[in-house]
C-alpha cells in the first residue's frame, strides 16, 4: 500500500540570485581590520551605504598603521567579478592611493599574500570605482595599503560574483512537515547521495496527509534546476505525485507557491 510520506536522499537546487535583488555579496560576509580609529568599525564598509562624509557614520577606519588592511570573509569560496569601493568625500581621498585587492582562500599575513586583483592608484572623494578580477576564486577579500603607514578608510565595499558550489540548496535552512524517528530535513541537503535509510543521509515525515518539506534559500534566487535522489531500498513509489513549489509565499507552508 502507498503511503504518503516524504522520503529524500539529497536535494540539489542550482540557480543565481535574481538581478533584481542585490548582486552584492559582501553584505552577507565577516569584516575585521587591522585596528579600529575611533568608533569607525568595519561593518560600516558593507552597511550598503555610500554616504562618504565620516560624520554619516557609513565608513570604516583603521588607526594609522604600518601596512592597515581590511578583511571581507565571504563565508564560501567565490569566483569573483568585481569590488567596487567608495572613498571619502570630507578629506583625505589621497590616503586610499596604491591600496591593494587582495582575493584568495589563505589567512597568511592576514590574507594579504592571496593573489593580487588590482592596484589602486586614485579614487577620486567621494566616488566609487569598480574594479575588475575577471572570476578570481576566494572566500577573503583584502584591501590593504602596503609599504608605508597610513590610515585605510573605505566608505563602501561591494563585491559581485558567484559561489563555487553550485548547489545553492547547501547554504539554506530546512523544515518539513513532521520527523519519522531520526530522519531530520537537513539530511536532504547534506551533500550525501546515500540512498539507503540505514546509512543516515534521508529525511522522512510521518504518515501525514499532504507531507511536505520545504527549504528557505534566505535570499530570492532565479531557480535554474532542482535535483531529487529518491530513496533506494525501500518504496520508491512515495514520491508519485509529488510537486515542487517555488516562491516567496508562506501561505500553506510554501505549497501555495507557484508550481
Amino acid at each position: 500500500m502507498m503511503t504518503p510520506s516524504v522520503v529524500f536522499v539529497l536535494l540539489a537546487v542550482l540557480g543565481h540570485t535574481s538581478a533584481t535583488f542585490d548582486p552584492n555579496i559582501a553584505r552577507g560576509g565577516n569584516v575585521i581590520q587591522s585596528s579600529l580609529y575611533g568608533n569607525e568599525v568595519p561593518e560600516r564598509a558593507i552597511d550598503g551605504n555610500r554616504a562618504s562624509n565620516l560624520g554619516q557614520r557609513s565608513c570604516s577606519v583603521t588607526k594609522k598603521d604600518f601596512k592597515p588592511w581590511w578583511r571581507l570573509d565571504l563565508l564560501k569560496t567565490y569566483q569573483i567579478n568585481t569590488v567596487t569601493i567608495t572613498n571619502r568625500r570630507d578629506c583625505c581621498a589621497a590616503r586610499i592611493n596604491g591600496a591593494e585587492i587582495r582575493i584568495g582562500d589563505s589567512l597568511s599575513d592576514n590574507g594579504n599574500d592571496n593573489p593580487r586583483c588590482a592596484v589602486i592608484s586614485s579614487i577620486k572623494a567621494g566616488t566609487s570605482q569598480t574594479f575588475v578580477c575577471n572570476g578570481m576564486e576566494g572566500r577573503y577579500v583584502n584591501i590593504v595599503i602596503p609599504g608605508r603607514r597610513e590610515f585605510l578608510t573605505l566608505c563602501e565595499v561591494e563585491v559581485t560574483g558567484q559561489v563555487l558550489d553550485p548547489n545553492i540548496a547547501r547554504g539554506g535552512n530546512v523544515i518539513q512537515s513532521s520527523l519519522y524517528e531520526d530522519g531530520i530535513p537537513e539530511r536532504a541537503i547534506d551533500g550525501n547521495c546515500a540512498s539507503n535509510w540505514v546509512q543516515r543521509s534521508c529525511t522522512h515525515t510521518n504518515n501525514d496527509f499532504k507531507p511536505w518539506w520545504r527549504l528557505d534559500l534566505l535570499k530570492t534566487y532565479q531557480i535554474n534546476t532542482v535535483t531529487i535522489t529518491n530513496r533506494g531500498d525501500c518504496c520508491p513509489e512515495r514520491i508519485n505525485g509529488a510537486e515542487i513549489h517555488i516562491g516567496n509565499s508562506l501561505n500553506d507552508n510554501g505549497n501555495g507557491n507557484p508550481r
